[in-house]
């Protein structure tokens, strides 16, 4: 790490992992409710964590399918060893084994690894239909990997790409902005092919990326956005960030704006949504005013909940995280062993594997495939 130290960069990853695994659950429990009714029993938006479907603090499947990226890019790197390269194929095998996560009631035994053995992974927390659909026809040997610009799994711009690709940004700036931009919007086109669905999760990556190398929230999203331009079909997203950055400087921040800007259920809006929310309340002790803005509105709280969460967790590492909510969020230990092991990986892989052999413990924590 060059542009901001190590021990910074780390704390950014946890905190962009576990910012956006409370963002989530903040907003899991009001998704399918109008403001009106939100606030009725909330007046200064959902603050703390509540019941709802599931007990409070519980996350979804936005969180479940963060850590399968997670899982995958650090796949994806321990492969490099064996001669392969760093491939982002290696992604869809750990959507892949999300999706069992989703279709059985544990464990088979059948798959490698660690995530997939964490049995409390193995609950249906509403799963957007697009996502299994798509991997599902995936199995059956359908559309698997498409690149930006190839024939598409589908037209969906639905926000379940976006919701889950934080962690390329992530990724130590060895690995240049645009191939981040490019890999995070490749691997949303895995369940969601229309540009915008695509695009937009590549935003969201640049900005994480950004924030991670020490840029100011305004900084990130002009960096974002000029990459952004440069793809066809940006249009869409270019234009749901821009009216973002505006009502942030000129409108109120309550649910009346963020409503301006959608209900979240489009890569787009949720992206437009969640920034907005970070940018009326960018400093560290605003950390959950701004995640009660991103959640308390119509739409898809809980993906503009985490991607909020994903973006200020980025900027001001895991010490601004609102303790009360890290101290009871569903799958901390498991979140902060997968956001440590990354760090671990892209720092110190070389000793992990590599030169000291391909079948060490970490090789069966993380099979490079």
């Amino acid at each position: 790490m060059t542009r901001v130290a190590e021990e910074t960069w780390r704390a950014r990853v946890r905190g962009c992992l576990l910012g956006g695994a409370i963002g989530d659950a903040l907003g899991g429990p009001v998704e399918f409710e109008d403001a009106r009714s939100i606030l009725a029993k909330y007046p200064d938006g959902v603050r703390a964590f509540v019941a709802g479907g599931w007990p409070a603090g519980t996350i979804t499947d936005d969180t479940q399918m963060t850590l399968f990226t997670v899982e995958g890019l650090i796949r994806a790197s321990v492969r490099t060893d064996r001669g392969i390269g760093f491939t982002v194929g290696v992604l869809h095998g750990a959507y892949d084994r999300w999706l069992d996560t989703q279709t059985l009631s544990g464990p088979s035994g059948e798959r490698n690894g660690w995530l997939q053995g964490e049995q409390w992974l193995y609950a249906r927390r509403a799963p957007g239909n697009t996502c299994l659909t798509a991997l599902a026809e995936a199995r059956k040997g359908g559309p698997k990997i498409p690149q930006l610009g190839a024939q598409a799994v589908n037209d969906s711009k639905g926000c379940g790409g976006v919701m889950r690709v934080a962690p390329f940004g992530l990724l130590p700036e060895y690995f240049p902005a645009d191939w981040v931009f490019d890999k995070a919007a490749e691997a949303a086109g895995y369940t969601h092919g229309h540009p915008t669905g695509k695009l937009a999760s590549g935003a969201l990556a640049a900005i994480i990326r950004e924030l991670c190398g020490g840029a100011s929230l305004d900084d990130a999203l002009t960096k974002a956005t000029d990459l952004l331009t440069k793809h066809e079909g940006h249009e869409e997203t270019s234009t749901a960030l821009t009216l973002a950055r505006h009502l942030a400087a000129t409108a109120p921040a309550g649910p009346v704006t963020v409503e301006r800007l959608g209900g979240g259920w489009v890569a787009e809006e949720a992206l437009a949504i969640a920034v907005f929310a970070a940018l009326a309340y960018p400093a560290p002790e605003q950390f959950l005013d701004a995640l009660a803005l991103a959640v308390t509105h119509s739409g898809d709280s809980d993906s503009t909940g985490a991607i909020c969460g994903n973006i200020l967790g980025a900027l001001h590492g895991e010490t601004a995280l609102p303790a009360e909510l890290v101290f009871t969020v569903e799958g901390r230990s498991t979140i902060l062993q997968l956001a440590d092991d990354f760090a671990l990986e892209f720092t110190q892989g070389r000793r992990l594997h590599g030169d000291y052999g391909p079948y060490t413990a970490w090789f069966d924590r993380y099979p490079g495939g």
